[in-house]
């Protein structure tokens, strides 16, 4: 008698394929710019911290210390990328209003222009990636994809 094969286990495997894929078209998004992915990264999350919905509204700037928290990284490689971000004129550091001893990463002008151009690209990308699926794979994967974020 045959056994049906137990796919659970490749499921991670998959996932991990299909991501590598997207992230590919990523990356080759980012070298017009001459941006890492790491760079693009602490923009997306200076950025989304400090949009309306991703943090306070009223936030300005994010302290670098929790700028490296939330990318999970040390300090000092916050520092370094920060310093390559702002190197490149799309962040800089500024005194922070409620505490004269820390310091603001705050995205510039070409920072936030540079951060919407750029996301609306991978949009892009990521849409003709997942238009091999029929709109209704599409959306049960959105619906699996939420389950598991949450």
């Amino acid at each position: 008698m045959t056994r049906p094969r137990d796919t659970s286990a490749d499921l991670g495997e998959l996932f991990h394929g299909a991501f590598r894929g997207l992230r590919r078209t990523w990356a080759e998004q980012l070298a017009p710019w001459e941006l890492t992915p790491h760079q693009w990264r602490a923009l997306m999350t200076l950025m989304r911290a400090c949009a309306p919905g991703g943090g306070a509204p009223d936030v300005a700037g994010v302290r670098l210390k929790d700028l490296s928290e939330r990318l999970r990284i040390a300090p000092r490689s916050a520092t370094e990328v920060v310093d390559q971000l702002e190197s490149k004129g799309l962040v800089r550091r500024g005194p922070d209003p409620t505490d004269r001893r820390a310091t603001l990463v705050v995205a510039t002008a070409a920072g936030r222009q540079l951060f919407a151009d750029i996301s609306a690209g991978r949009r892009d990308s990521a849409n003709e990636y997942f238009a091999r699926l029929s709109a209704d794979d599409r959306a049960e994967l959105a619906r699996i994809l939420g389950l598991l974020g949450s």
